[in-house]
């Protein structure tokens, strides 16, 4: 054999040299195996010829383009370079190639996981893949062994990759015509212009402008006089050196001609490319527009894959619900379908429905039907669930929602599209409300004023609609849980009611296009029961699909907050601030704005209360109960609640409690924004080399203070200064503080007012980003700050407990 018996960098390197010594196959692209370029750049750069995989076996021809497809895919590596020519794969014996445009279409699916290991031919999405391009590669893939067909190979690569490298401009065509678009989207977009939101309300995207750029010829003339059908399917068109709305019933709504601001930086961009699109490919890519909308619109409008482990254990759940033959006794309708992939395993054709905004995705529903799938064409149809009237679908699907016999054996099985007004970006101040995604549909403006500011999000609008205007059915839904737990929903569940049967929840990143660590839940609801949701049992699995135990989720709403509890400690008598306490939110996703600072002029918009010498004890129990548990993707939306009485009765708790507020990393005090009053140790305990500017902690601690509060809370008179003790776990946890304490203070130039925070500055310093690093070069400091670390753990433990029996937490 050839290249038996040889590592797979030999490997590519002999390949490279052996058949592509006349191209550039040095070039490293992602984690492609292999690439091929043209030596010399023209004058528009340079076009990828050749993307490959390698392996150094004897490999199946398939299994290795599948692992290169995944490779592409995961990294979306067509989004940022142009695609090549050909796809291609090699092993120590043979190379085959197939032409890029006969794979092109499968990069685009969107509800596909692409995020899974190429390398694991075990995965089902390896498998997915496999079946769907193996007839393809059947039919389309030249395949030239190295040494058997040695002259066919030399030929093939002459007359094909090689003819790539002669075209002075870049012709559109079925491979290319994406990634120019986004390049198009960063060129020419912003030059053009145009009130962009106005025209999305209108349905008219940044696309149907691309469109009506590349269908022009080299002299900006609209090359379409010859072609009805590609005229007819523009929304916009080029002339008179700009733009005009084709749609018929909204071109009064916009100026004759929009304008293009800088002429120049257009005609630049477009002198990279021959325009208009190849001939032959010209009714594709009006056919295939749809790949040009972008991915946030796609995501709004239902587009997120359901992993099929979900999928298979959601049915099983319906199954057990509804019976073993459910599927022939009830009807099933996805109306927010996607591209279908909820519906895989569903058996009786007959009695399923798929809706879905996009037409789009209909076609590729219907292109399965005709390979296949389990469908039925009249069954699959375009409706804007969140808009449209329901004399729009199907008359049986109308007839089964018009009788209430029928309608109670009416499954309605989703997982409605994600999207809201408000993201964690808006809380931290990196991003921008989307106030446009989820208000602007009839549902929400009929019911806005009964679900409040939960119905910002489109997923609630979709209960909310099969929840007041198809009673009586089955609701089978994929969700988060702020419907059963979240505060801005208490509106959205008075009004929603329906009886939970069933829930089981899961890790949100099992899913794609969902980052986060909290849970998905797939809920059945029975709406022929009109109740309140008051809790549930849930069942709990990991992201391997593997049960791993119950919670009970609860709805929280009915009790106050441990935020409402928090402020009735505010704007106590002759009361002095030594220091600000960030307060958002009342579950364990806020964890990180929950913190201690000098000041509230730090934060660019505080919300918390002043921390005083007469609500310390408080503040303290507040930050210890909000941090000693860790947040987890399971407990990411449970509610902390007002306590009752009897943690002002247990001073161990209390003092254990201020133990962690001082040494836990949410303690932010820092002598560079004022004085320090967070100090736990005299000057004498850590050999500090002059005196503290305040003995404030230290005072306290040993009860040389008045404190002005209820008696309860201390058992002892009011006025009356009360000296802490300490637990084991505690005394500890001061006892690592102050050999840490003692070690920075044997430093020299070193701050004597230093709190915990200036400490860990000092030893452990910033990066180029202004961030403090994690750890320090110091090993003597990161002995200590580690000792410190898990003794604080250790007094963590202690205290959780008592989150529960004090009602900080419902269990």
């Amino acid at each position: 054999m050839k290249y038996k018996n040889i590592r797979e960098e030999e490997l590519k390197n002999k390949v490279g040299a052996d058949w592509f010594k006349s191209f550039d196959t040095t070039e490293i692209l992602g984690n492609i195996d292999f690439t091929v370029f043209p030596k010399q750049d023209n004058l528009f750069g340079r076009t990828p010829l050749l993307w490959a995989e390698a392996k150094t076996g004897d490999f199946g021809i398939a299994a290795m383009f599948v692992q290169l497809i995944l490779t592409i895919g995961k990294a979306r590596t067509f989004d940022k370079t142009l695609p090549p020519a050909f796809l291609g794969a090699f092993d120590f014996k043979k190379i085959a190639f197939v032409d890029y445009v006969n794979i092109q279409d499968i990069f685009y699916l969107n509800d596909f996981n692409w995020n899974v290991t190429p390398s694991k031919h075990d995965t089902k999405e390896f498998q997915l893949i496999k079946e769907r391009i193996e007839s393809t590669l059947k039919r389309n893939t030249y395949v030239f062994d190295y040494e058997k067909d040695e002259k066919e190979l030399q030929t093939f690569i002459k007359n094909n990759v090689a003819n790539a490298t002669t075209k002075s401009k870049i012709r559109i065509d079925k491979n290319n015509f994406i990634p120019i678009y986004l390049r198009w989207i960063e060129s020419v977009k912003p030059i053009i212009d145009v009130n962009w939101d106005e025209l999305k309300k209108a349905n008219i995207f940044d696309s149907d402008f691309y469109l009506a750029d590349i269908f022009v010829d080299d002299k900006d003339t609209q090359d379409i006089e010859d072609d009805l059908s590609i005229r007819d399917n523009l929304f916009v068109v080029f002339q008179n050196q700009g733009y005009t709305i084709a749609k018929e019933n909204l071109n009064q709504m916009f100026d004759a001609t929009i304008n293009i601001r800088e002429k120049n930086a257009y005609l630049q961009f477009w002198k990279l490319y021959k325009r208009p699109p190849i001939a032959a490919f010209q009714d594709y890519i009006i056919e295939r527009r749809d790949l040009l909308v972008p991915q946030d619109i796609r995501e709004r409008k239902g587009a997120f894959f359901t992993p099929r482990i979900w999928v298979e254990l959601s049915q099983k759940y319906l199954r057990d619900y509804l019976g073993e033959d459910w599927q022939d006794e009830y009807y099933i309708w996805d109306c927010a379908a996607g591209t279908g992939n909820l519906l895989a395993g569903l058996t009786n054709k007959y009695n399923i429905y798929a809706s879905t905004l996009d037409q789009a995705d209909i076609n590729v529903m219907h292109e399965r039907i005709d390979h296949g799938a389990n469908l039925l064409k009249a069954h699959v149809f375009q409706f804007d669930f969140l808009n449209d009237d329901f004399s729009k679908l199907p008359q049986s699907l109308q007839d089964i929602i018009g009788d209430e016999a029928k309608r109670k054996k009416l499954v309605i099985y989703i997982n409605p599209p994600y999207a809201e007004a408000a993201s964690k970006g808006t809380v931290s101040n990196t991003g921008t409300n989307k106030t446009d995604v989820a208000v602007t549909t009839k549902v929400y403006e009929k019911y806005k004023s009964k679900i409040g500011i939960g119905g910002r999000e489109l997923f609630v609008q979709f209960l909310t609609r099969i929840n007041a205007e198809i009673p009586n059915t089955v609701l089978a839904e994929f969700s988060t849980l702020k419907i059963l737990q979240a505060p801005n929903f208490s509106d959205f569940r008075s009004f929603f009611r329906a009886k939970l049967e069933n829930l089981f929840v899961v890790p949100a990143d099992s899913f794609d296009n969902v980052k986060g660590k909290f849970p998905i839940g797939f809920f059945i609801w029975n709406n022929d029961i009109k109740e309140d949701f008051k809790e549930i049992k849930s069942d709990i699995y990991n992201s391997k699909g593997d049960f791993i135990g119950n919670k009970r989720f609860l709805n929280t709403s009915i009790f106050k907050s441990i935020n409402d509890w928090i402020i009735t400690t505010r704007n106590k008598v002759n009361e002095i601030n030594i220091g600000f306490m960030s307060a958002k939110g009342n579950d364990f996703q806020n964890a990180n704005f929950i913190f201690i600072i000098n000041d509230k002029n730090q934060l660019p918009h505080p919300r918390g209360t002043w921390v005083t010498d007469k609500n310390i004890i408080e503040i303290s129990v507040y930050i210890s109960v909000r941090h000693c548990i860790q947040a987890t993707w399971l407990n990411d939306r449970d509610q902390f609640t007002y306590p009752n009485n009897d943690w002002k009765y247990d001073t161990e708790f209390q003092s254990d409690c201020l133990t962690f507020c001082l040494f836990d990393n949410s303690n932010n005090i820092s002598s560079s924004f004022g004085i320090n009053h967070w100090i736990p140790f005299s000057e004498q305990e850590v050999d500090a080399k002059n005196r503290f500017e305040s003995h404030f902690m230290t005072d306290f601690m040993n009860g040389k203070l008045s404190i002005e509060n209820d008696a309860t809370l201390f058992e002892a008179p009011q006025n009356q200064a009360l000296k802490r003790v300490f637990s084991e776990d505690a005394t500890a946890v001061f006892d690592a503080g102050r050999a840490l304490w003692k070690y920075y203070h044997s430093q020299t130039g070193v701050n004597v007012n230093a709190s915990l925070y200036d400490i860990r500055e000092h030893f452990q310093g910033r990066n180029d980003k202004g961030r403090m690093n994690a750890k320090s070069d110091d090993a003597t400091y990161m002995a200590r700050i580690g000792l410190l670390r898990n003794k604080l753990a250790i007094l963590a433990d202690t205290i959780k407990p008592k989150v529960y029996a004090y009602g900080f937490l419902k269990d």
